[in-house]
């Protein structure tokens, strides 16, 4: 299936601080989300700080606690889950996406998701790929939009 093709906006925001929360379970895979995170972050001239957690469920713990320091305009999650032979996947996925939603709403806090859910690794491949999918400069992009859109509207 071919990827949509899309126009990238430019976003500017000097100064911001975001916090990257990744998940490595697949080596490979999270150097290009990340790649392609911070050069999103770097192209807006934000600031950045990486942390890692074990797995996709931890994530929106880990940003939530780091949320509570105030330090940061918004976030950008990043991991793979890749589906296997069990249930296992559709948890991870889908607790993972839930959580992640429910603190950007709730909390209004600017987050971008780039846990990709794939069939199989040549498929997060492609996805993650700077130069290709490059879905880890699309949760930075996302998280940079909600944090301008937070900043226009005055909300906490």
């Amino acid at each position: 299936m071919a990827e949509a093709q899309r126009s990238l906006q430019t976003y500017s925001a000097p100064g911001a601080r975001f916090l990257i929360v990744e998940a490595r379970y697949y080596d490979g895979i999270g150097d290009m989300l990340l790649s392609g995170a911070t050069r999103a972050l770097e192209k807006a001239g934000a600031t950045y700080e990486v942390i890692g957690v074990p797995g996709a469920l931890e994530i929106p713990a880990a940003i939530k606690i780091a949320l509570q320091s105030g330090a940061y305009a918004g976030a950008v999650a990043l991991g793979c889950v890749i589906r296997g032979e069990t249930y296992h996947f559709e948890i991870v996925a889908g607790e993972s996406s839930r959580a992640i939603m429910d603190l950007t709403v709730n909390e209004q806090f600017a987050i971008g998701n780039g846990i990709l859910t794939t069939e199989d690794e040549e498929q997060a491949i492609v996805r993650a790929d700077p130069a290709k999918g490059d879905k880890g400069g699309d949760a930075a992009r996302a998280a940079l939009s909600l944090h301008l859109l937070k900043q226009k509207y005055g909300t906490r």
